[in-house]
């Protein structure tokens, strides 16, 4: 379905690049068909020695006869490219957006542009391991809603929702998700090292631990209290370290920093829509 089509990305930073990675890994197009920009020389000359991709520093040049438009961008360049892109996208392109806390009204006032895609991948979809959540503008037609799970299916699994609200809850469970998944890893590794392990050896039996978990509930497909029970001994170790958990309210305390995550979005939404009308 992106077979010889002009796939755009303005800006070609982390999450840019793992997109680029992944739709020339899965052979969904080819790099003749991948054009990127970026003002940062380097980063371009990176992008299109590793790629073979087409690359330029211009905006306009990028997105010329583009079918797709992938906004990788920092919040703060929006203006800037906005003006840059203003009248040279294609009218029936697919605009595609995964710029954080952005909402589609602002990209629609910038850009002059209806056919929306805004998205929320998280970080191990460098690895091709993400979680993106996503929504379309009704002007998105069939053909293009499949183009962008393809697209962002190339990093990990996606997921389409109908209603923009769910973008900010992704943020808060997904989005910011593996900083509160790495502080816990983290803090597992210390209480290894405070116990006698090295680092080196704590890390590797937290990580495969943590690991091992996550592949076990998925082969299962039990619910993760059933598996929990399954490994808690009547007055065992399991148990001990739990009751100490549930004691410090851990239930409570992640929904509580899901959730400022959450609420945060919001603001920063509200207010990148507040800069847009002011």
């Amino acid at each position: 379905m992106l077979e010889n089509m002009k796939i755009a990305f303005v800006g070609s930073g982390v999450m840019g690049e793992a997109m680029i990675k992944g739709l020339l890994g899965q052979g969904l197009t080819t790099a003749d068909c991948i054009a990127a920009s970026d003002p940062w020389l380097e980063r371009l000359d990176y992008i299109g020695s590793t790629y073979g991709v087409q690359v330029t520093p211009d905006n306009s040049a990028a997105v010329r006869e583009a079918s797709v438009v992938v906004l990788s961008i920092k919040p703060q360049s929006l203006l800037k490219v906005g003006k840059d892109l203003h009248s040279k996208i294609y009218p029936d392109a697919l605009v595609l957006s995964i710029i954080a806390g952005t909402r589609i009204s602002t990209l629609q006032n910038k850009l002059y542009h209806d056919r929306i895609v805004r998205a929320m991948p998280n970080t191990p979809g460098q690895l091709g391991k993400g979680m993106t959540v996503w929504t379309a503008t009704s002007q998105v037609d069939a053909s293009q809603v499949k183009q962008t799970a393809a697209i962002l299916g190339a990093m990990g699994e996606q997921l389409q929702v109908d209603e923009e609200t769910f973008l900010d809850m992704a943020t808060g469970l997904s989005g910011s998700g593996p900083g509160f998944v790495l502080l816990l890893i983290e803090a597992m590794i210390d209480a290894g090292v405070h116990m006698g392990f090295s680092r080196r050896d704590a890390e590797k039996i937290v990580l495969q631990t943590i690991d091992g978990t996550v592949a076990l509930m998925r082969a299962s497909g039990r619910h993760s209290a059933e598996l929990k029970n399954q490994v808690t001994s009547p007055g065992g170790t399991t148990a001990a370290g739990l009751y100490e958990l549930e004691k410090a309210s851990i239930r409570a305390i992640i929904n509580d920093a899901i959730f400022a995550a959450y609420r945060r979005s919001q603001e920063l939404g509200a207010l990148s829509e507040k800069k847009d009308l002011s």
